[in-house]
């Protein structure tokens, strides 16, 4: 009795969002059916202010070196590109760490792909002052910015799936949950790894050191 009770009111609820949302069409059919030359004039006039508007930002966006992935060469850059740009994803890297190469190849294709958001690199061992502010311990470390402040990390691999052959996606996915660039996807589920998996990508791990150069076989990342 209890369920029957709860599968009517869930179909009254289904039902009435239903006639909402035809409501809202008829009501958007009829505003088209009834508009004259001047309010089609002024919707025209509408769609090219906005789109010299978005030309114009992206002209803003490149002229910041949006649009590709750049590096940064010490702490003054870094500040300045945060106070420049209002979203930025920053990763401190070290050459002889073999997982920072994979995360340049991911970044390098969302920094194509994702005008909106600044994507550069700086070498941990050239800015020490900056990795003690930031308290970044392990490479690779990927640093969000936005609107001039630090909001987010992402440490290592563990959130694409603690593995090096991740594909670009999750890395993507991961960006849209810091709300660092325009995600169009479900950001309450990662991509599916095994059906998106893409060849290609460096998958061998290698033995890490840290800074001083000592081996330590029981950790997947550089510690800093």
């Amino acid at each position: 009795m209890a369920n029957a009770m709860i599968q009517d009111a869930l179909q009254n609820q289904l039902t009435q969002a239903a006639q909402m949302m035809e409501q809202q069409v008829d009501a958007e059919l009829h505003r088209l059916d009834n508009m004259d030359e001047d309010d089609f004039e002024s919707l025209r006039r509408k769609r090219m202010e906005g789109m010299k508007k978005a030309q114009k930002q992206k002209q803003d966006w490149m002229t910041q070196g949006h649009g590709k992935y750049t590096e940064i060469l010490d702490e003054k850059e870094f500040f300045e590109m945060c106070k420049k740009s209002k979203r930025v994803v920053c990763h401190f890297y070290r050459d002889s760490t073999f997982r920072c190469k994979i995360v340049d190849k991911h970044l390098e294709i969302l920094a194509h792909k994702h005008m909106e958001t600044k994507f550069a690199k700086i070498n941990a061992e050239k800015c020490p002052f900056l990795i003690e502010r930031l308290r970044i311990v392990v490479l690779p470390t990927m640093c969000v910015a936005k609107d001039g402040k630090t909001t987010d990390y992402i440490v290592g691999f563990d959130e694409m799936g603690g593995k090096d052959d991740f594909p670009t996606e999750m890395l993507e996915w991961r960006l849209g949950r810091a709300d660092v660039i325009n995600y169009s996807g479900d950001l309450l589920e990662p991509p599916s790894v095994a059906s998106e998996k893409k060849t290609g990508i460096l998958g061998h791990a290698k033995t890490s050191k840290t800074i001083r150069g000592r081996n330590d076989d029981s950790s997947d990342e550089d510690d800093w």
